[in-house]
């Protein structure tokens, strides 16, 4: 890439106003999903013009494209992670996720912001639903021995307290199971695990809590609190009796979770540590009931030591915390470095967790404030622990609704446009090709829903009434149709008295005369299968008398197409969406819809649905093209493939990602023009204008789409689907 040419004055020396631009503009965004962002490009959202704008910010809207890609995405990734195809992934209007051992429920609002999270939830879900036993576990009650619960009466437990203790605890005990399945069989999804642990289950106050004296009575919630957070690397197993056994039943060197192969095994383990925490608790004190007065045995009561020790304040802990993961208060475990993780300890880490406090060191205290806030973090953490629906966001009904039909006619985002536009490069001095194209929006299938809610109203807005092309236009399809129903059938011609080939049965009675020329062959003669993708561009300027005639040639081609069995036609059109309804020029994507498909669609649909079809966005071309490219099927020896391209003026088209126009765009169609020959496609491109448009831009119209690229005047369209039986009919 050549370096821009110098200013003429001097003064300014290297004066750039386009690099300052870029410079100051491209802001510094954090990354809130690190394990996504290598294959979900989010860097549409980086733009900064706050300090130049002059109006305030507006809200951004709900991309739904964008939403409906998580949605197939995370459908994916559990289906990939399970191995089953089977497990459904359900995307309700409310704010909820949970499982019922059946599907995965996750609530409607799913962001760049949450993606991960939700991601790491889905998988967590559906891992529940593939190696959990729910029937086992519904019968829980008659798993339980009897003295077990003799053990926790004698604690003031009654039955059903005893029976929620052991499921609490075998939740635990089921997640680090599954926790280690997923992680040992499939590692790549453990950054989303992470992510979903961070938001739905870690806190710093739960942190700080760890390595103070908060929760170190003989009492369950105690206890409790310190299993849920054995992975914690801020763990202390010396503050409760027995901590250390606990810690080793769930996480012992080849052992632990590593061989736990069922719920019934995780049950059994989640026995025994109910079992150690009720040996330790003191027994339940009698009481008499003022109201039964009936003798009752409950917990004893916490016995609470203040000590008089000194507040640990927030920038302590944070500096005591850098000191433990330095190693850097004596005998302390090196491992028990501050911060949160979920990495499963089995692969003999230590298991000690308890960082040595010196004489000097200050007593680590909650403060009031701290200690409210460590109340609603430890019901979070129980919440997550025992299945309770997990809080996702919720879409208004309506956004839901155009998700879901995103989602059904497989709407997605596909990146084109690599390296058309420059940007400065500081480093190198000088201008390079971005290396980020833009999304377009790609719209498989065109359906009912789609229409009624006006999803994409710059090709679907229904200002436009085109019943009169459709009918025009299937009207001379019949006729055309009738001429091409001779590409199905096929003409046999017979030779006889060949030295070669088949003996022909009725000369054999001449082998006694002499004669040798007794063979005979058949030359069968038939047309190869034919595809034709029709790709129209729908932008604004393409209105009145240019798609009215584009409509009728178009419907003409597919009905005549429909009326024999081996050519089919897809038809797109070339549009824009923006997504932001107009808030933001940003939010403004390419898009190319997959209007009829003969494969899959009766003719029917075009009668049913093109009525609404409109000319209103701009003119990607070429961009609309890549983004299609693997969608148009290239000729084999069996099939001929045909790519017709209509079109009245150049590539036009720019959002913040790119300025597609002039020679960006000329050169950029031109190139995807190419890749379509190469394929063996036969690219016929027809420029629909007037003899001024003709003059001025028929020459760019060439360089684009070949030297055999005609112009086809707006009042004689329909010749064009004459033209195209021709080719159907040569051989």
């Amino acid at each position: 890439m050549k370096k821009r040419e110098k200013m003429s004055d001097t003064t300014f020396g290297k004066f750039n106003p386009m690099a300052l631009r870029e410079k100051y503009s491209a802001g510094v965004k954090k990354i809130t999903n690190p394990f996504s962002s290598f294959w979900a490009d989010t860097s549409w959202d980086t733009r900064r013009t706050d300090f130049i704008d002059e109006v305030e910010p507006v809200k951004k809207s709900v991309d739904h494209v964008a939403l409906a890609s998580y949605r197939r995405a995370i459908s994916n990734f559990v289906t990939i992670v399970t191995n089953d195809p089977s497990i459904p992934v359900i995307f309700q209007d409310n704010d909820s996720s949970y499982t019922d051992g059946k599907k995965v429920v996750i609530g409607s609002k799913i962001n760049e912001k949450n993606f991960d999270p939700v991601v790491g939830l889905a998988l967590h879900e559906g891992s529940h639903i593939k190696l959990s036993d729910f029937d086992f576990l519904k019968n829980l009650e008659y798993e339980i021995s009897k003295e077990l619960f003799l053990l926790g009466e004698d604690k003031g437990f009654s039955k059903s307290e005893v029976m929620v203790h052991v499921k609490n605890i075998l939740n635990y005990v089921e997640d680090k199971r599954i926790d280690y399945h997923i992680f040992s069989t499939s590692p790549g999804y453990k950054g989303y695990y992470n992510s979903m642990y961070d938001k739905y289950f870690h806190s710093k106050v739960i942190d700080k809590a760890l390595l103070s004296d908060e929760y170190t009575s003989l009492d369950w919630d105690s206890y409790i609190f310190r299993i849920l957070n054995l992975t914690n690397k801020n763990r202390r197993l010396d503050v409760l009796p027995n901590l250390v056994e606990i810690y080793e039943l769930v996480f012992k060197v080849n052992g632990g979770v590593k061989n736990l192969k069922s719920s019934k095994d995780a049950f059994l383990t989640a026995v025994d540590i109910v079992r150690f925490v009720y040996r330790n608790i003191p027994d339940g004190v009698e009481e008499v009931n003022k109201r039964t007065g009936e003798v009752e045995k409950k917990p004893a009561s916490e016995v609470v030591d203040d000590g008089g020790s000194e507040t640990l304040s927030d920038e302590e802990f944070e500096e005591l915390k850098d000191k433990i993961k330095n190693n850097e208060l004596g005998s302390g475990s090196s491992e028990n470095g501050g911060g949160r993780s979920i990495d499963l300890p089995i692969d003999g880490g230590s298991s000690n967790g308890t960082p040595s406090n010196n004489k000097e060191s200050k007593k680590i205290e909650l403060t009031e404030a701290q200690k409210k806030s460590l109340e609603r973090a430890i019901e979070k953490q129980k919440d997550f622990n025992n299945g309770e629906p997990k809080k996702v966001g919720k879409l208004s009904k309506k956004d839901s609704r155009v998700v879901k039909t995103m989602e059904e006619a497989g709407v997605t985002h596909k990146e084109a446009g690599k390296g058309v536009c420059d940007e400065y490069d500081y480093n190198k001095g000088e201008y390079v090709p971005r290396a980020n194209g833009v999304k377009v929006v790609v719209v498989k299938k065109l359906t009912k829903a789609m229409i009624e809610d006006r999803v994409f109203p710059a090709v679907l807005g229904g200002y436009r009434d085109n019943k009169d092309s459709i009918r025009n236009g299937t009207k001379l399809g019949i006729i055309l149709g009738k001429k091409l129903k001779v590409r199905g059938e096929s003409r046999d011609t017979k030779w006889t008295r060949k030295d070669t080939g088949k003996i022909d049965k009725r000369l054999i009675a001449e082998l006694g005369f002499g004669n040798e020329r007794v063979f005979s062959t058949n030359f069968v003669e038939s047309y190869s299968d034919a595809i034709l993708h029709i790709s129209v561009d729908a932008s604004g300027s393409m209105g009145g008398d240019k798609w009215e005639n584009t409509m009728t040639s178009v419907v003409a081609i597919c009905k005549a197409a429909s009326m024999i069995t081996n050519v089919d036609v897809v038809v797109s059109f070339r549009s824009t969406h923006d997504s932001a309804r107009g808030c933001r020029s940003g939010d403004t994507f390419p898009l190319i819809l997959i209007g009829y498909d003969s494969r899959v669609d009766k003719f029917s649909k075009i009668t049913r649905m093109w009525n609404n079809i409109y000319a209103g966005g701009t003119t990607p071309e070429g961009l609309c093209f890549e983004a299609i490219m693997d969608e148009i099927v290239p000729t084999s020896n069996d099939r001929d493939s045909f790519f017709l391209n209509f079109s009245d003026g150049m590539p036009m088209f720019s959002n913040n990602t790119i300025s597609y126009y002039r020679d960006n765009g000329i050169n950029h169609t031109q190139k995807m023009v190419k890749e379509i020959r190469s394929r063996g496609i036969k690219v016929l491109s027809y420029y629909v204008g007037s003899d001024y448009e003709r003059e001025s831009n028929i020459k760019d119209f060439k360089r684009m789409y070949g030297k055999d690229a005609e112009f086809v005047d707006v009042t004689n369209v329909m010749s064009v689907s004459k033209t195209m039986n021709k080719k159907f009919l040569e051989k």
